[in-house]
């Protein structure tokens, strides 16, 4: 395999993901058996799927959990190979507040007891790194991880608080995820260009100037990739994200006005 030829024109991490992948690949192609990538999210996800279709020795599976997951294992397997008999390489877990007595709420639009910064930061703090941590569900009272097989029993034994709450972690099936019914805002408006700041600023329903020092500082994603130039142009079909604020796809972009701005139309997801 020319691996030169499938890195020479990525930048440094995504050519550092990629050689994972057809390290990876050499694996399968070795032992003749399914070898799972760390979570991927859709952007890497997109890098690794355009690489796999050079390579018709080999094909591949995604799993995240649930239809529809953000975050997913890529599991490659020889061409040949059955993918009927592949397991997927996922543990499910349930977290559960200690306490006796306290609310069992489960409606999503409800005030919760968990956060996904709380959630994951106490996983994280453990020492588990984030690429074998998959998408985080949070109902009512309970707080459900899909996370890498490999951590399923670590996680399992050692997470015993989540913030100062302390918490009983147990494994469930996947059909018992806890999957949110995704809520969509539309947004239609106008803007005097496609920067970043400009629609971002529009998306979170923040001014230009402060969402301009947010990029600046990296907190603003770009197809999951952070972006720190507010003046970076967008086109239709892009992901913007900010952690703990959800995400905003451009959806449209139409004609200008006659005081020469841009209709757009933005879908948040909330």
């Amino acid at each position: 395999m020319d691996k030169e030829r499938f890195l020479s024109h990525l930048e440094h991490e995504d050519r550092a993901l990629a050689a994972r992948l057809l390290d990876q690949v050499e694996l399968a192609l070795k032992k003749t058996e399914p070898v799972a990538t760390d979570f991927l999210d859709p952007r890497e996800k997109e890098l690794l799927e355009e690489i796999i279709h050079y390579l018709p020795e080999v094909k591949k599976l995604n799993y995240g959990g649930y239809r529809g997951a953000e975050r997913q294992r890529m599991v490659i397997v020889p061409a040949f190979y059955l993918t009927e008999s592949v397991e997927p390489p996922l543990t499910y877990l349930a977290i559960k507040p200690l306490t006796k007595g306290v609310r069992t709420n489960t409606d999503f639009s409800s005030e919760t007891l968990f956060t996904h910064r709380d959630l994951l930061g106490s996983v994280l703090g453990l020492g588990v790194k984030r690429e074998k941590v998959g998408d985080l569900l949070i109902a009512g009272d309970e707080a459900q991880l899909v996370v890498a097989e490999e951590i399923g029993d670590f996680i399992l034994t050692h997470l015993k608080k989540v913030g100062a709450l302390a918490v009983v972690v147990e494994t469930i099936d996947p059909e018992q995820l806890n999957i949110p019914v995704e809520r969509i805002k539309e947004i239609k408006s106008t803007v005097a260009s496609l920067r970043l700041d400009a629609v971002a600023g529009l998306g979170y329903g923040v001014s230009r100037t402060r969402m301009a020092r947010e990029i600046k500082t990296a907190k603003v994603k770009v197809n999951w990739k952070p972006v720190t130039d507010p003046d970076y142009k967008l086109t239709t079909g892009d992901v913007l994200s900010i952690r703990g604020r959800g995400r905003v796809i451009l959806v449209e972009v139409g004609g200008q006005t006659k005081k020469g701005r841009m209709g757009i139309i933005l879908h948040r997801l909330l």
